[in-house]
């Protein structure tokens, strides 16, 4: 058996993850349309040796996004970006993110198909049914589908590409099914890879389910070690009843690292790109704020909201004060829980010389997925634990601001996992499934096994 390696990602987002990523002061205002600047981080993340460079996508627009992932509002089409990075690089795997509930499954396949040609053997399909209703409105639907449907039409989308992928003039595919009668063959060559890479997401049982079947890859998003070691086990599990081993998936949740030479230093900069979040007025009532690409409701931003957390009554304290010992002292288990998670990032408590302040407790509140802050050792020790107690087969990085956070994890971490022997010097092939470990599948040409 193989020796397990860790894998990493980047998910790139042109004005960072981080919901005030895009108002660092080293933030590039025009990321998003500057494709030399894509591909300059690439290129930096490559040399760094790792496994992907993520393209996400959203099928529509979100002026709710504009304060804090504006970036995410409006960008290039990933398939045109990938295309162009696969120009600019040798050995990356290019993740192209493309929802089949408003794909026809002869184009996509094709579309990945060609992909793969131009990178020689590196795309890969992040596969996605959509969370967003607005799309809807775009494909000329009445409705976003429920999510059985989605989930339907998504299993026997991705049986008539991989069927494609694999047709030729002697078998071409003669698919009929529930949803899609597609004759094929496809009119280009198989792919290097035989089958592009597949990646999923998704925390439902139906997406579990089709992970555990068709991923190679699993992009999970549990923020703390004890959920992720149970959807590791959970996913892995399923995928025996398929006949898949451990090796073939690899779990890779998103981790946000806030690293620099010092602790101090990391510290420091956390608490900078906090300070440009703008928190709301304190009640309930407004518009709550959106994070991100996937268009989700985010957490009040004041102290109401803390307050309903922790089960003490702190609304209207000053932001920046100290926080009181006694509301700690009666905060509730989940407030206990909030109050350890600030202390971790921040290195801050509600006794000492460096005191937790209400305005910590809030900017934790909010917090999406998995943080570390540190130096390069304390980051690493994360990296490993997760890695050794099996919650991870390493992660998506997500850049709080890019790209000085890129810079700052390639040149700092990666060095120190690989003196500890956790992570690859150099590729071992050219290929995504070579750095994943995958062989190369065989042809199903077979028209009844497809049908």
């Amino acid at each position: 058996m193989s020796k397990r390696e860790l894998h990493f990602g980047l998910m790139f987002w042109a004005g960072g993850t981080h919901p005030s990523g895009w108002r660092y002061p080293s933030s590039h205002a025009g990321a998003a349309f500057d494709i030399e600047f894509l591909q300059r981080v690439t290129q930096l993340v490559e040399a760094a040796k790792f496994d992907f460079l993520f393209l996400g996508d959203r099928l529509a627009s979100d002026p709710g996004l504009q304060t804090t992932n504006p970036s995410q509002m409006s960008r290039l089409e990933p398939f045109v970006s990938g295309a162009s990075l696969a120009s600019a690089t040798s050995h990356i795997g290019i993740v192209v993110t493309a929802n089949p509930t408003y794909y026809d499954p002869y184009n996509l396949a094709r579309m990945f198909a060609s992909l793969d040609h131009l990178s020689q053997g590196r795309a890969s399909w992040n596969l996605v049914t959509g969370a967003d209703a607005i799309a809807a409105g775009n494909f000329s639907r009445e409705d976003h589908w429920d999510t059985e449907k989605r989930y339907d039409w998504a299993d026997e989308f991705v049986t008539v590409v991989r069927g494609l992928w694999d047709s030729d003039a002697n078998t071409p595919l003669n698919h009929k099914g529930r949803y899609f009668d597609v004759a094929g063959p496809l009119n280009i060559r198989r792919p290097p890879q035989g089958h592009p890479v597949i990646l999923h997401a998704g925390t439902s049982d139906r997406s579990r389910e089709l992970g555990a079947r068709d991923a190679d890859v699993i992009f999970a998003g549990q923020a703390t070690i004890e959920s992720a070691k149970a959807y590791y086990a959970d996913v892995k599990s399923r995928a025996g009843k398929y006949g898949r081993t451990d090796a073939d998936i690899a779990i890779l949740p998103g981790l946000t690292p806030v690293v620099a030479e010092t602790t101090a230093k990391a510290v420091e900069i956390y608490d900078h790109l906090n300070s440009f979040i703008a928190l709301d007025p304190e009640g309930d009532g407004g518009e709550a704020s959106r994070y991100g690409s996937l268009g989700r409701m985010g957490k009040r931003r004041n102290l109401t909201a803390v307050s309903t957390v922790i089960g003490v009554d702190i609304a209207g304290q000053d932001r920046d004060a100290p926080v009181d010992p006694v509301v700690l002292a009666e905060a509730n288990e989940e407030g206990q829980r909030l109050f350890a998670h600030v202390t971790r990032l921040t290195r801050r408590d509600v006794r000492g010389a460096r005191r937790l302040t209400y305005r910590d407790l809030i900017i934790g509140h909010i917090s999406i997925g998995a943080t570390v802050v540190g130096d390069p050792v304390e980051v690493a020790d994360h990296i490993q634990l997760w890695f050794d107690e099996r919650a991870a087969d390493g992660f998506n990085i997500f850049p709080p601001y890019v790209p000085e956070s890129v810079e700052a994890f390639t040149s700092l971490v990666v060095p120190e996992l690989q003196r500890r022997g956790l992570y690859r010097t150099e590729y071992s092939g050219s290929t995504f499934r070579d750095h994943l470990g995958l062989a190369k599948p065989a042809p199903i040409n077979s028209n009844a096994s497809r049908n």
